[in-house]
């Protein structure tokens, strides 16, 4: 029997980020999950073709100064997102994760669901910069092109 779309998303995260191995990352889940919405609502986007889930993007605000923290590594992912006071003016957004089932990728779907919520999140905070940690190509091209579209700067964790 085929794996629905869900356990697919599941199995390529678990493949690329391998975050249940590793302590330094965001272990993504329903907790998780839930303090991401209590961040910002736009902080989890997905694209359903109609079987389920084909692309996920996680991203959310913080501030400069916990992501200066973050990129010089004296702080996790982990302890950025628990770090990340609730209810302040943000200045920063961390670009996550973006995952796409791969007969879904290059039709643009991560980085509309990525500028949809940038936008949302840009409504209500005044973001000045956007950082990433890049796993793949991909992932660091998709972080340069949302940072080129909105003119923003963009830091990356090595």
């Amino acid at each position: 029997m085929p794996s629905t779309n869900f356990e697919r998303m599941l199995q390529l995260a678990d493949d690329v980020f391998s975050s249940k191995d590793d302590p330094e990352q965001l272990d993504v889940n329903e907790s998780v999950l839930d303090g991401l919405a209590k961040i910002h609502a736009a902080a989890i986007s997905e694209h359903d073709d109609g079987n389920g889930p084909v692309a996920w993007v996680l991203l959310f605000p913080t501030t400069r100064n916990l992501m200066n923290l973050f990129l010089e590594k004296k702080i996790s992912e982990k302890q950025l997102f628990e770090s990340t006071p609730l209810g302040i003016s943000y200045d920063a957004i961390y670009l996550c994760s973006a995952m796409v089932l791969e007969e879904h990728r290059k039709k643009g779907i991560a980085t509309k669901l990525a500028m949809d919520a940038i936008g949302k999140i840009k409504n209500d905070h005044p973001i000045k910069c956007l950082f990433v940690w890049a796993f793949t190509s991909e992932g660091h091209r998709l972080a340069t092109d949302l940072a080129n579209s909105l003119a923003l700067p963009i830091f990356f964790r090595e």
